[in-house]
C-alpha cells in the first residue's frame, strides 16, 4: 500500500488483516514493514535460503535503505551473482530475493532483461515504487489506484476487503460474459482493479505512476535447417527444465502421459533420482470414460509407461465427484472470480494432495500454446474464424442472454479486443501459415495462456505449493515465434518439432500420442449433482444468473445437462456438465462477493 499524501500507520491494522487473507500462499513466515507512506507485507513460502531470505528484505547502498516484497524464483540467480560480485556487491543470504533486489540497485530497469525466472515484485525506496511482473506472466500481479492511494497484491481478495465492496461495471460484464474464464490484458472484472500485464514494469512517484513494456516477442528470420533447429529446441527445453530444478527442497512432476509432463519428467530424472511424480484420475472413470474430439484416450497406460522407463517414485491421486463439486466454491474463492470449474476444483484438490509432500512442483503447462497443440493452429475451420478460435458459436452464445445483456453490444466488444490484440504485433509474412503461427503464438500467450497460468497459479498457491512451467520460458518462445510451421507441425503433426526433439526420451506410443487436454470427469454422478445444485440455485430470488441469462433458454440448458449449447464455451473442455459447473461458479461468485452490478 502506497500513498505519497498520507501516513499510513493508521492502516496497519486493517493492512495486517489484508495480507492475512493470503496466509495460505506464504504458511512459512508473515511480516509488515511500515515506512510511514509505504506500507509492505509478505507471506512466505521458504524454497530457497530457508533461514534466510525473509521478507521484506532490507539492503542499504549508498546511505538509501532499499525494500522488496517478492513472490517467484530467480532461475539464473546463481550467474547474476558472480556478476554482482564481480562488480562490487556483498550479500548477507543465499536468496534469490537479495539477488533481485541487489540487480535493481546495480541496474535499474535494465535487471528486468538479465532475469530469468518467474517473479512479482515490489520495490521501494524513498517514497517511489518499482513495480515489475515476468516475461509470461506466471506470478500474478493486481492492483488498485484512486487519488494518491495504491494498492499492489497478488490475489484480487485484498483489495476487495479494503474496498467494502465489489462493483462490477458495464465493461467488467462483457469482460465475464463474453471473454471469461479469461479477461483482456490488463484487466481484471472489477471496477478500478487492474493486472500488470505480463512483460511489463510500472513506477510510482508522488501520485503519479508509468507503465512501460520492456519484453516482447521480435521478428527475424529463422536460418536454421530441421535437424538444426531440433537441436536448438531439445537444448532450450533441457535448459529451461534443469534451471527450474534450483531449489533448497524436494522437487516433484505432475505426469499426465502425455508428451509435454513426459518430457519434463524424463528430463528431471536425468538430474534427480527417484523422482517424485503425481497424476490426477476420478472415481469409476474406466466405467464412464468416453473418447471424443479432444480426449481420445486415457491417460493411465501411458503413465505408467513413463513411471516404469524413469523408476519413478509415482502417486494417483483419485477424486470422487462429490468433493470435485464441493471444491468449486473454493476454486472461485482461490481465484476471486468465475474460472474453468470443475478443472479449477479438479486441479485444486490435485494440489492439495501435492502439498503433503512436496513443496515444489514442474507442470507441462504451456507447451501447447507455444509448439501449437491447439487444433486452432492447424483446422481450417478454426483458423478461419474472426475472433479468438477457442471461443466459438458466439451468436448462440448472446442468445442466452437476456435483453439487458444483449443490449451491451458484448459481441463487437470481444472483436474489439481481438483487433487490439494483434495490433500490437507485426504477425505478417508471405506466408500464410507462418504469418497465422505468429498470430495464434501471440494470442495464446497474451489470452488463453494467461488463463491457464491464473488457474495454475491460484489453484496451487492456495495449495501452499510453487507450480513452475518449464515450457513457459522467454527464451523458448522468442526462438518458436521465427520457427517456420511446416517445421514446428512437421510430418503433420502436432507439435511434430517438439516430438522429434525428444523422441529418444519417450516410449514409441508417447511419441505418437495424439494431444489430450487436462483430464475431465465422464460421470453422470458428476452431472446430475450440478443439475441438481443449479436448480436449487434458481430459488435463491438474488441469483445473479437471472440478471445474465434469459430464464427460460437457462431452464433449457440445465434440463438438458448443459447440451442445448453445443460447442465448448471456452477451450476444448467446457461443454456439458463442465459449462453448468461454470455457471455454477458464477451464481456462488455472485452470492459470496456480494456483487454489485452497474450497467449505467
Amino acid at each position: 500500500m502506497y500513498n505519497y499524501n498520507q501516513d499510513l500507520t493508521s492502516e496497519v491494522p486493517q493492512f495486517t488483516k489484508m495480507l492475512e487473507l493470503l496466509r495460505y500462499r506464504g504458511p512459512d513466515d508473515f511480516n509488515v514493514v511500515n515506512n510511514k507512506h509505504v506500507l509492505l507485507g509478505h507471506c512466505r513460502l521458504s524454497i530457497i535460503d530457508l533461514n534466510g531470505g525473509k521478507q521484506p528484505f532490507k539492503y542499504t547502498f549508498n546511505n538509501v535503505e532499499y525494500t522488496i516484497i517478492y513472490n517467484g524464483e530467480i532461475y539464473n540467480m546463481n550467474q547474476l551473482k558472480e556478476q554482482l560480485l564481480n562488480d562490487g556487491f556483498h550479500f548477507h543470504s543465499q536468496s534469490d530475493t537479495e539477488v533481485l533486489l541487489l540487480s535493481y540497485i546495480a541496474y535499474g530497469t535494465r535487471c528486468l532483461n538479465l532475469l530469468d525466472g518467474i517473479f512479482s515484485f515490489v520495490i521501494s525506496y524513498q517514497n517511489k515504487l518499482f513495480i515489475a511482473r515476468d516475461q509470461l506472466g506466471v506470478k500474478p500481479l493486481y492492483y488498485y489506484h484512486h487519488d494518491d492511494l495504491y494498492i499492489f497484491s497478488s490475489e484480487i481478495k485484498c483489495i476487495l476487503m479494503y474496498l467494502k465492496q465489489c462493483v462490477v461495471d458495464k465493461n467488467g460484464v462483457r469482460e465475464l460474459l463474453g471473454l471469461g474464464p479469461s479477461v483482456s490484458p490488463g484487466n481484471t472484472i472489477y471496477k478500478d482493479i487492474y493486472s500488470l500485464r505480463p512483460g511489463h514494469y510500472m513506477t510510482v512517484f508522488n501520485g503519479y505512476h508509468d507503465i512501460d513494456r520492456y519484453w516482447a516477442l521480435e521478428r527475424h528470420n529463422h536460418n536454421r535447417s530441421y535437424e538444426e533447429t531440433v537441436y536448438d529446441v531439445r537444448s532450450l527445453v533441457n535448459h529451461s527444465i534443469r534451471k527450474q530444478l534450483l531449489s533448497d527442497v524436494p522437487i516433484s512432476c505432475m505426469l499426465s502421459g502425455g508428451l509435454d509432463s513426459s518430457i519434463i519428467t524424463g528430463v528431471a530424472s536425468q538430474y534427480i533420482s527417484n523422482l517424485a511424480t503425481y497424476s490426477v484420475d476420478y472415481q469409476d472413470q474406466d466405467k464412464y470414460f468416453q473418447p471424443y474430439e479432444y480426449q481420445t484416450t486415457r491417460d493411465e497406460h501411458f503413465i505408467n509407461e513413463i513411471k516404469t522407463m524413469y523408476k519413478t517414485n509415482h502417486r494417483t491421486v483419485t477424486l470422487s465427484q462429490k468433493n470435485l463439486v464441493m471444491a468449486l466454491k473454493t476454486a472461485m474463492i482461490a481465484r476471486d472470480a468465475p474460472g474453468m470449474a470443475d478443472v479449477d476444483s479438479s486441479f485444486l484438490l490435485f494440489s492439495k494432495e501435492i502439498s503433503n509432500h512436496h513443496k515444489v512442483v514442474l507442470s507441462g503447462e504451456c507447451a501447447d500454446e507455444i509448439f501449437g497443440g491447439y487444433p486452432w493452429f492447424y483446422r481450417e475451420e478454426l483458423i478461419n474464424i474472426e475472433g479468438f478460435p477457442w471461443m466459438r458459436d458466439f451468436d448462440k452464445r448472446m442468445e442466452l442472454f437476456n435483453d439487458d445483456i444483449q443490449a451491451l453490444n458484448i459481441k463487437n466488444y470481444v472483436l474489439d479486443k481481438y483487433h487490439q490484440t494483434l495490433n500490437e504485433i507485426d504477425y505478417h509474412d508471405y506466408n500464410f501459415k507462418d504469418a497465422n503461427k505468429r498470430k495464434m503464438i501471440y494470442l495464446n500467450m497474451e489470452w488463453f495462456m494467461q488463463t491457464l497460468l491464473t488457474r495454475s497459479d491460484s489453484q496451487t498457491m492456495h495449495s501452499s505449493i510453487e507450480l513452475r512451467v518449464p515450457f513457459a520460458n522467454k527464451d523458448i518462445v522468442s526462438y518458436l515465434y521465427n520457427v517456420p510451421w511446416e517445421y514446428m507441425y512437421h510430418n503433420n503433426t502436432e507439435k511434430g518439432l517438439l516430438r522429434d526433439a525428444f523422441k529418444d526420451f519417450l516410449p514409441e506410443d508417447i511419441y505418437n500420442r495424439k494431444k489430450n487436454p487436462y483430464p475431465k470427469t465422464h460421470s453422470p454422478i458428476y452431472r446430475d449433482l450440478i443439475v441438481e445444485l443449479l436448480k436449487e440455485s434458481l430459488n435463491d430470488k438474488e441469483n445473479i444468473l437471472l440478471r445474465f441469462f434469459n430464464y427460460d433458454k437457462l431452464i433449457n440448458l440445465i434440463n438438458t445437462g448443459g447440451q442445448s449449447f453445443k460447442y465448448p464455451w471456452f477451450g476444448q473442455l467446457m461443454t456439458g456438465p463442465q459449462l453448468l459447473a461454470y455457471f455454477y461458479q458464477i451464481y456462488l461468485w455472485g452470492r459470496i462477493y456480494q456483487i454489485k452490478i452497474e450497467l449505467e
